[in-house]
């Protein structure tokens, strides 16, 4: 599974890779996690708000941090 954080590293940003992390673990799968924070990549996701979460190729969060459990969820 492919992961990807996009966020500037603004505190919302570096609380959701810390969210996801715990939920990846707590959830035993096999994942790697990338933080994005280039300005270019991240919009060719279409994002204009981050924080934003993409599972796969698919931005499945933006905008805000979700919960952990909402997170394992979507994993």
């Amino acid at each position: 599974m492919e992961i990807k954080v996009l966020g500037t590293g603004c505190a919302k940003c570096t609380s959701l890779e810390d969210v996801t992390r715990k939920a990846v673990e707590e959830k035993g799968i096999s994942a790697n996690i990338e933080k994005v924070e280039d300005i270019m990549q991240i919009m060719t996701y279409g994002v204009m708000t981050t924080p934003a979460l993409v599972i796969d190729g698919k931005v499945v969060v933006k905008g805000r941090v979700p919960s952990l459990e909402e997170i394992k969820e979507l994993l």
